[in-house]
């Protein structure tokens, strides 16, 4: 049985049409509201975007939202999960700061921001999955604690995954910093020596006792660890090199497991949200916004993850791409736009796995708003 995922066109020729009008009324359509129960803390997920880009859901948009949910008498937070990389979020002050330079501030959106995993990526929840990769996944504490969740999504490229949608907020974005690391290499951390200072603060945190010091500097005893990324997390000086080498289709597994953790304890109570505009070739987490490669297509809302960044690549690849952008090939409609920049992985794997792991279905109907 397909899933249903409802979607608005961004043609306007009056006030009525306008992009805030039109989402409001995609989300009472798509009755987004049945997810939500009086008194919930309701976590809506979204990424803020890093210092430099510009790309990423307009926080005029979000407000929309935020003052739906309100009417179900629920308690909205924007939250997202620091990253591992060094940048402008990787702890939670720099976080928030980052979100409100955005635009992110409560003036504009009407909801606090709360980093999900704590000030140093600490605060988490081991979730159990059993699935091929992972017995259980590192979800973020405020998360895994919010009693429903409204996943917002800038549906566009990604170096690694091919693309960013649904799953991979999910995914990279409910996990802790440790989790990231586990789902992006099968390596193991490696010291940075001139970084390090041999303050120990790793070897405390490690779960399995993989890390001593010899000669002033940390040393980790890579027959014995484990992979967990805690030390990466916690050293104060970043002298613990993360490790980004993996296969890409591993890479897509476990971003589909780690999805499937974050919103096993949700059932009903989850909703999703995915913005097919600025389609941009990289991450919102890149310190830039590169040309988009197709023209603006709409606004889809679902109950399900897999369908609904099934239907908006369908969306993208039915546009002609872009000349003078990243796209290099592809650029017929029906034709992998993505494939078009970054041929080295098929993003649409995840897709392929999250079905086969009972996180959504790939068949849908699409419901078009009016």
């Amino acid at each position: 049985m397909s899933s249903q995922v409802y979607f608005i066109n961004l043609r306007a020729s009056g006030k009525k049409d306008n992009i805030p009008t039109k989402l409001r009324r995609l989300y009472d359509k798509a009755d987004i509201k049945k997810t939500l129960t009086k008194g919930d803390s309701t976590a809506v997920k979204i990424h803020f975007g890093e210092k430099g880009t510009n790309a990423f859901i307009h926080p005029v948009f979000v407000r929309q939202i935020i003052d739906k949910i309100k009417e179900s008498m629920v308690k909205p937070f924007l939250t997202d999960t620091n990253t591992l990389y060094t940048g402008s979020r990787t702890n939670s002050p720099d976080h928030i700061q980052t979100a409100i330079e955005n635009g992110f501030a409560y003036a504009v959106v009407n909801a606090p921001i709360i980093i999900a995993d704590g000030i140093y990526s600490k605060n988490s929840v081991d979730v159990k999955v059993n699935k091929k990769h992972f017995d259980s996944v590192k979800i973020a504490g405020d998360i895994y604690n919010s009693n429903s969740m409204i996943v917002l999504s800038h549906v566009k490229g990604h170096g690694m995954a091919g693309f960013g949608g649904a799953v991979k907020n999910l995914a990279m974005g409910c996990a802790t910093a440790a989790g990231k690391q586990i789902q992006h290499s099968d390596a193991k951390p490696k010291i940075i020596d001139e970084e390090c200072n041999g303050c120990s603060i790793c070897s405390k945190h490690c779960p399995v006792d993989s890390i001593g010091i010899q000669s002033g500097k940390s040393i980790i005893d890579a027959e014995r660890c484990i992979g967990c990324g805690e030390c990466t997390t916690v050293c104060p000086k970043r002298a613990i090199e993360v490790q980004w080498k993996t296969d890409y289709n591993v890479f897509l597994e476990k971003m589909a497991e780690y999805a499937y953790g974050a919103v096993k304890n949700k059932a009903d109570k989850i909703a999703y949200i995915n913005f097919v505009m600025n389609v941009t070739p990289m991450c919102d987490c890149v310190p830039w916004s590169d040309t988009p490669i197709v023209g603006d297509v709409g606004i889809l809302a679902s109950f399900d993850p897999v369908a609904i960044d099934q239907a908006s690549l369908d969306l993208i690849n039915q546009q002609i791409g872009k000349e003078n952008t990243a796209l290099k090939k592809n650029f017929q409609p029906g034709e992998d736009k993505f494939l078009g920049v970054h041929d080295h992985v098929d993003g649409r794997k995840i897709l392929d796995y999250g079905q086969s792991i009972g996180l959504g279905n790939r068949q849908y109907e699409l419901i078009e708003v009016k």
